[in-house]
C-alpha cells in the first residue's frame, strides 16, 4: 500500500514528513501472537496479533545504504513512535457549557502508533517538492480559498518535460 511517512525520523537519511514509500510488511513481538479462541465466529487457525514493533516502508528516496543479504537495499523499518499532546477540555465543550473562567483544563493524551498514513491521495502541501510520474488532479477551487496554488503545485510536480506554450497558458 502507499504510505507517506508523517513525522522526521532523520533528516541525514531523507526520512522526513511528507515522503512517500511503500507499505511491505508490519513486524510484531514474539509474544504478541495468540491463537486463543475469541469467538466461536472466527477460524479455529485464525491468529490475533497486536502490539507492532515496526512497519518495513520501500522508500526509494531514503538515503540508507543496506548491503545485508536478507535486507531489500531501500526497505527500512519505520518505527511505532510514542506522542504526547494535551487538549484543554473546554475547547470540546458547546459554547453555553464552557466554563466561565479562563483558566484552562488540559488533558494529556499519550498514544503509540505508527508515523505513516495512507497515500492513495494527498493533499497539495504534501505535493510540494515532490516529481510524480502520474497525478490525479481536482482542479475544482475549495469555496473558501482563492489560493491559486492549490492548482499550480499539483500541476507542476508531474511535469518532466519543458512545458509547451498551451500548458503554460493553462496554468496561468
Amino acid at each position: 500500500m502507499p504510505v507517506i511517512l508523517t513525522q522526521i525520523i532523520a533528516i541525514e537519511l531523507g526520512l522526513i514528513n511528507g515522503v512517500n514509500g511503500i507499505f511491505r510488511q508490519l513486524v510484531y513481538q514474539e509474544d504478541s501472537v495468540s491463537t486463543d479462541i475469541i469467538s466461536e465466529e472466527f477460524s479455529k487457525n485464525a491468529q490475533y496479533v497486536h502490539r507492532p514493533l515496526y512497519a518495513l516502508v520501500e522508500i526509494n528516496k531514503s538515503k540508507i545504504e543496506c548491503n545485508l543479504e536478507q535486507l531489500q537495499s531501500k526497505l527500512i523499518p519505520i518505527p511505532v513512535m510514542e506522542q504526547t499532546f494535551r487538549v484543554d477540555i473546554g475547547d470540546m465543550l458547546p459554547k453555553d457549557n464552557k466554563p466561565k473562567s479562563n483558566r484552562k483544563t488540559l488533558l494529556s493524551i499519550k498514544r503509540r502508533a505508527l508515523p505513516l498514513v495512507p497515500a492513495y491521495c494527498i493533499p497539495t502541501h504534501k505535493s510540494q517538492g515532490q516529481t510524480l510520474n502520474k497525478v490525479v488532479i481536482d482542479l475544482k477551487l475549495p469555496n473558501e480559498t482563492d489560493d491559486i496554488a492549490a492548482v499550480y503545485v499539483p500541476l507542476s510536480r508531474v511535469l518532466l518535460i519543458k512545458p509547451s506554450k498551451s500548458q503554460l497558458t493553462e496554468i496561468e
